[in-house]
């Protein structure tokens, strides 16, 4: 994605490799600002409760309709943990406890990282927040794969339930390649 304007004073920018950089950045050509681009964190959470997993089912794009993990865009000023934790209160009005580090997900062709934490419920209260709805909790054999918005948390959803089995919970690193016709199909490009 180019950036065309300076977000310092509105001049157009060029692409260019900065001295002493070694990729293309855009440069604003009148104060010389460099508009640095970054990947966007996306906190999740998977949430279990008896042995059943909480989703919720979005009702904004993309993928409206689908199931998810409660998951989205981390905001200034709070910790990937905290937002975590605020994306579950906000998509399935839930609160947790034993909030722990599950994995952690680079999804390059969408510059995202996504991290993904698990935790229970703190109390069997759970319901549709502004952005589901519906919630629900479903045992492992139930869960609607066909239904599930987004690969990464698929991914993430199979290895919880493998770990699940045993009770030994690992904190792994992954990345997760997309091709572009699944991109294409699921209507993310």
């Amino acid at each position: 994605m180019i950036i065309q304007h300076c977000n310092l004073c509105g001049h157009l920018t060029e692409q260019m490799i900065p001295e002493g950089d070694d990729k293309p950045r855009d440069v604003c050509t009148h104060c010389g600002h460099i508009q640095y681009q970054n990947p966007k964190i996306v906190n999740a959470c998977i949430v279990e409760h008896e042995g059943k997993i909480l989703l919720g089912k979005r009702t904004i794009e993309p993928r409206s309709g689908c199931w998810n993990v409660p998951a989205g865009f981390m905001e200034n000023g709070e910790s990937t943990r905290n937002g975590a934790i605020r994306e579950v209160k906000e998509e399935v009005l839930a609160d947790l406890k034993n909030v722990t580090l599950f994995g952690v997900y680079n999804i390059i062709q969408r510059n995202q990282v996504h991290v993904y934490f698990r935790g229970e419920l703190a109390h069997p209260h759970f319901g549709a927040g502004a952005e589901t709805s519906d919630a629900k909790l479903f045992a492992p054999e139930d869960i609607p794969w066909d239904e599930l918005a987004f690969p990464v948390g698929i991914t993430a959803l199979k290895r919880y339930i493998q770990e699940m089995k045993t009770g030994n919970f690992t904190v792994q690193e992954e990345d997760i390649v997309i091709d572009y016709e699944q991109l294409k199909k699921m209507n993310l490009v």
